[in-house]
């Protein structure tokens, strides 16, 4: 089996993986078998992005802090060899988001969030924005700090910090979540389906600005936003038996 180390710069990611590049050996993106991420959330992120083009699995070894993405860097069983978990592994398919974000100056910019699309007010001052489903304004105007559409996958992570619901992986629903609303104040957000088209339109953008980011890919000054589901892209994730992204989202759930 050829193997691709995606690896963080954390520490402890660096020293395993001299460890097991030694053992394994590395091999190139576009010849290997399977990538390995060695880090945290962020990494796992970064290794699927790679996987746009060539449709690689890949399988995470937790180095970082939360990993929720991610398998233990043990596993269950220490003995059992990593060949053999990757081989044993199960497989997740998801999509990711594309967001095309339309700047000040009228350029369109496009990027793909695996957990999520969101909004920031870039100053002081709260922003105000215009929601719209399906080419249907569902809110004229929200006062707020920022939103988030997130994906089932990214449901536990920033969404879930805004109060905003996990959504297991087969309920096939984005979830849209304020940050810090003002008006309109009991509004909690919404679930839609994965089908749906979201735009986000902000207003007074010269006075009130607003950055929006796919993951961790920033634009700032924006003036609308649309964000739908990549069908084109399919991003494998592999994780140790019993231990796939479903169980993963049910335990949270119950606060594991």
């Amino acid at each position: 089996m050829k193997i691709h180390f995606s690896v963080s710069a954390h520490p402890e990611a660096i020293e395993k993986s001299k460890e097991l590049i030694a053992r394994y050996g590395q091999h190139d993106v576009d010849q290997c078998d399977v990538i390995i991420a060695l880090g945290g959330d962020g990494q796992m992120l970064q290794a699927l992005k790679m996987t746009f083009d060539n449709d690689k699995p890949v399988y995470g070894l937790n180095c970082g802090t939360v990993g929720f993405l991610l398998n233990e860097f043990q596993g269950q069983d220490p003995k059992m060899d990593l060949i053999d978990r990757i081989k044993s592994a199960e497989e997740t398919v998801i999509h990711p988001l594309k967001m095309i974000a339309t700047t000040l100056d009228g350029k369109t910019h496009e990027a793909h969030g695996i957990n999520e699309v969101y909004l920031l007010r870039e100053s002081h001052q709260a922003a105000h924005l215009s929601v719209h489903v399906d080419g249907v304004c569902r809110l004229e105007e929200l006062i707020c700090d920022g939103i988030i559409l997130a994906t089932p996958a990214g449901s536990t992570a920033y969404n879930f910090s805004a109060h905003g619901p996990i959504v297991p992986l087969g309920a096939a629903v984005f979830a849209l979540t304020p940050i810090s609303a003002f008006r309109p104040r009991r509004w909690r957000g919404a679930l839609l389906s994965l089908n749906t088209i979201v735009e986000f339109r902000v207003k007074n953008p010269e006075h009130r600005p607003v950055s929006a980011s796919a993951d961790s890919t920033e634009f700032r000054d924006i003036t609308h936003v649309l964000v739908k589901e990549d069908k084109d892209i399919s991003l494998r994730i592999l994780s140790d038996v019993g231990q796939g992204l479903e169980e993963r989202v049910m335990k949270e759930q119950f606060g594991h």
